[in-house]
């Protein structure tokens, strides 16, 4: 697969319409051999997870981001369902307590970052806040791009500390999501994931899109780069996610440390 075709180039300029939430190019046809695959890439994602908790030298920070139904809580459960849970946490923002607006829209996030060895996931991040309020108008224009200078600048903090920064945009088309939220109405067993305002952020669309284009080309970077992934389908979603993931852990070059003292000649009673 050619995982770069997913990657928002930095400085590149974002029209969605470009993307394909529904392309399939380079996974398997079949759901059933996806799946497959996506058991085989859990084995190797965990096998990679015990070597950044042993070699503790890096962090990981993993942000997903996509609208209503695009598959946070899903690419979660699949993706890292064979990692050890000591050593991946998820965390999930959601609307800010009074006490985190008194701060700095950041504050909340800086203490959830990953430790060396650590593997965090971001369902929802710091990106709600370059998103949701430009969308209804509670900040200016002035106001985000200061906000998308501040994650950069966050972001790069990130990166020199060290620790690896993967952003993934769950990119789902609005026929799509009609027919996930219908079936969250429909199916019993869905129905507590159905929330009225999801509706009303439908409404909102085409204004989101365009907040989603202008933070992907505001704070895609060499050391903290967005990739766009298609998410019409969830398999497909998860595998490209997974493949990704794997190529840039590989990439840290990671080794078990070696022992504190000498073992050659041990041995237990």
């Amino acid at each position: 697969m050619n995982f770069s075709r997913y990657r928002v180039k930095p400085g590149s300029k974002v029209k969605l319409k470009n993307w394909d939430p529904a392309d399939k190019t380079g996974v398997p046809s079949a759901k059933q051999e996806r799946v497959a695959r996506l058991v085989e890439l859990s084995e190797e994602i965990n096998r990679l997870q015990d070597l950044l908790y042993a070699a503790h030298e890096a962090g990981v920070l993993i942000v997903l981001q996509g609208l209503d139904t695009a598959g946070k809580d899903g690419t979660i459960r699949h993706v890292f369902k064979a990692i050890d849970p000591l050593g991946v946490r998820a965390v999930a923002f959601k609307v800010p307590t009074p006490q985190e607006l008194a701060h700095d829209f950041l504050w909340r996030v800086h203490q959830q970052v990953p430790s060396k060895g650590e593997m965090v996931i971001f369902n929802r991040s710091h990106y709600e806040d370059v998103l949701v309020p430009p969308v209804h108008g509670w900040i200016t224009t002035a106001e985000t791009r200061r906000r998308y200078q501040r994650i950069e600048e966050f972001e790069r903090l990130l990166a020199d500390s060290p620790t690896l920064v993967l952003k993934f945009f769950l990119y789902i088309s609005k026929d799509e999501q009609k027919r996930r939220l219908q079936e969250r109405i429909d199916v019993p067993e869905k129905r507590w994931k159905f929330n009225p305002t999801d509706l009303e952020e439908r409404t909102l669309w085409k204004l989101y899109m365009k907040a989603y284009e202008n933070a992907l080309e505001a704070t895609s970077t060499d050391s903290a780069p967005w990739y766009v992934i298609p998410a019409d389908s969830k398999t497909t979603r998860d595998l490209i996610v997974s493949h990704i993931l794997i190529e840039q852990l590989r990439a840290l070059n990671l080794t078990y440390p070696k022992p504190k003292i000498k073992l050659e000649g041990i041995v237990v009673e």
